[in-house]
């Protein structure tokens, strides 16, 4: 059952960020390579009661990602633009400050 479960989790977290990143390929490889990391080192966890947390916080970060971030792309006019989807509705918008947005480029 927790092998199937971890699977699953495993799988949608790499399609959340698949959806979130599209388009910006170090997001996508370093994301990939930090949810290979955290299920690795988790990998030999034989408590149920510690497998069952750590796939929820994985539920929880897929949930996070698709729905909560937006990524902002450089537009042709030098400013940043995003395009909330639908599962944003609702969410609080934090736009991260210049300082920050230039040092992530």
């Amino acid at each position: 059952m927790g092998r199937v479960e971890a699977l699953s989790a495993y799988r949608a977290l790499l399609r959340a960020t698949r959806k979130t990143f599209a388009g910006d390929s170090f997001m996508l490889t370093q994301s990939a390579a930090e949810i290979r990391r955290k299920f690795e080192e988790n990998r030999q966890m034989t408590s149920e009661e510690d497998v069952q947390r750590h796939l929820e916080e994985a539920r929880e970060a897929s949930h996070f990602i698709t729905n909560m971030i937006v990524q902002a792309k450089l537009n042709s006019r030098g400013g940043y633009e995003m395009k909330p989807g639908k599962e944003h509705a609702g969410a609080t918008l934090e736009v991260p400050s210049e300082e920050l947005l230039k040092k992530s480029v």
